[in-house]
This record gives C-alpha cells, structure tokens and sequence, in this order.
C-alpha cells in the first residue's frame, strides 16, 4: 500500500518534461499494473504519444497479470509495429490462458 501511495504521488507531481518520456511512461504503466489499477495505466498508454514495442509489451504484459488476456490480445490486434521475442512470448502466454477459438487463431499465426 506504501509502494501504490508513494508511486501515484509521484506520478501526479512528475515534472512535465519527463511525460512525453516513453521509458519514463512505460515503466509507469509496470508500476500501475503491478498495483492492479488498470484504468490509470491504460489512460498513459493513450497518452504516450511515441509508443514503441517496449510500451506495448508492458500494457498487455500487465494486462495478464491482472486476468485480463482479451484486453491482451485486443491491444495485440491493434498494434502496427513489429513484435519482438517479448511480444511473443507474452501473446502466446495471454492464448494459452484462454484457450478459446480466437486464442488458438491468434497462436497459430504467432507461430506461422
């Protein structure tokens, strides 16, 4: 609970150069994730206006943690960038969760 109180206060009195800092946001989304507040992390997402990868991997790596693997491979779908061996690993972790039709699609064209 320290950790959570202590990590938003920053957040909120972060200086404004550092919040278009895409690893400064991107381990912003970890944290939150980590403390379960999942709406925050998604509204710096949709903020970050220079998204890379690593950000991507961090949201839908968060959205696992948190039980929440059709939010995992619906940013998934959304991405248009090129995956790195940390997006797969993450993608196939958040299918095999599910085990549903669209997670075995999903799977299939990951390990085309």
């Amino acid at each position: 609970d320290r950790a959570k109180t202590i990590g938003k206060k920053f957040l909120e009195q972060m200086p404004d150069i550092y919040r278009n800092n895409t690893i400064v946001l991107t381990s912003a989304i970890f944290m939150l994730m980590k403390f379960g507040d999942v709406s925050h992390a998604e509204c710096i997402l949709e903020l970050n206006r220079n998204k890379d990868i690593i950000c991507y991997n961090a949201m839908m790596k968060g959205y696992n943690e948190n039980q929440m693997f059709e939010k995992a491979l619906d940013l998934f779908e959304s991405i248009r960038l090129d995956l790195n061996d940390i997006s797969y690993t993450i993608l196939l972790n958040s299918c095999a969760h599910l085990s549903n039709d669209r997670a075995k699609t999903i799977g299939k064209r990951l390990l085309e």
